[in-house]
């Protein structure tokens, strides 16, 4: 991507913005609808130059950035086959990137972090849609004692990377309620939604594609749907960052838009031209 001669033309060139319905860390080893579905979109998407994930699985008090040269992969899970545990995700980090964020960031400080790595969250998508493992990944934590407003506030200040050929990717679930899941045939990708489950998906969609951010931040006054799709908001909040990305010439388009174990749907979306 040659930024100056976007500049040129009067139009700057922004890369697009991403949210992944991650769910069940299986769909990095399983060739099935949904990581069929990351492979498509990773097609639509320019080479970046690094990737700034933000994963459900990452939660700080404080917000932190992973700042190591190679950020190992990190199994955070349980009760899977051999074969998941064995994945590495060797991508390297970037030292660039990580500074980047934290000059671009104001709203509050951002700590480099030596320790964390890159988790399910991220290195499950990013092995379906870059399998080479030659593109920079750092991680950017979520701050669980702050509200989706403040988190939306924070995001909008990523703008720039999106200038500098960076991928944002938020990496969660629109509705995940593991609490209430229900594996029939012992299968996690069962196609299927409890009502409650697609009328709050639905609701989140129609928001998305309203613009209507102040409801979405503000999702603990909507409806009883939603308070069983957000029990807790980590998955959630990776959402947040990417429509706080949205510029008004952009457009939304969803992807593996479908619910599975009943209560976790995995629907996705690029915000591109």
């Amino acid at each position: 991507m040659d930024i100056s001669k976007s500049l040129k033309s009067g139009v700057e060139k922004l890369m697009p913005v991403l949210f992944i319905g991650h769910g069940s860390p299986m769909n990095a080893i399983e060739d099935n609808e949904f990581s069929r579905g990351w492979k498509e979109i990773a097609k639509k998407v320019p080479k970046p130059k690094a990737i700034l994930c933000i994963s459900a699985h990452w939660e700080t008090k404080g917000i932190k950035v992973t700042a190591m040269e190679s950020p190992k992969t990190i199994h955070d899970f349980g009760g899977f086959p051999k074969e998941l545990y064995e994945v590495q995700y060797p991508a390297p980090g970037s030292g660039w990137l990580a500074g980047q964020v934290k000059s671009t960031i104001k709203k509050s400080e951002v700590l480099f972090d030596e320790d964390w790595g890159l988790d399910h969250g991220c290195w499950s998508v990013l092995r379906i849609m870059f399998p080479k493992a030659d593109i920079p990944v750092i991680q950017l934590s979520l701050d669980h004692t702050k509200s989706a407003g403040y988190h939306y506030e924070l995001a909008k200040e990523l703008l720039e990377l999106r200038k500098k050929e960076v991928l944002i990717i938020g990496s969660g679930n629109l509705v995940h309620n593991l609490f209430m899941a229900s594996f029939r045939n012992n299968n996690i990708n069962e196609p299927f939604g409890f009502d409650w489950a697609i009328e709050a998906n639905n609701l989140f969609k129609k928001l998305i594609v309203k613009e209507d951010y102040n409801s979405l931040t503000n999702y603990k006054s909507l409806s009883d749907a939603v308070q069983l799709a957000i029990p807790t908001p980590e998955h959630y909040l990776p959402m947040i960052y990417a429509i706080a990305l949205k510029q008004k010439n952009e457009v939304i388009s969803f992807f593996n838009d479908k619910p599975v174990a009943g209560s976790i749907t995995m629907t996705s979306f690029i915000i591109d031209k």
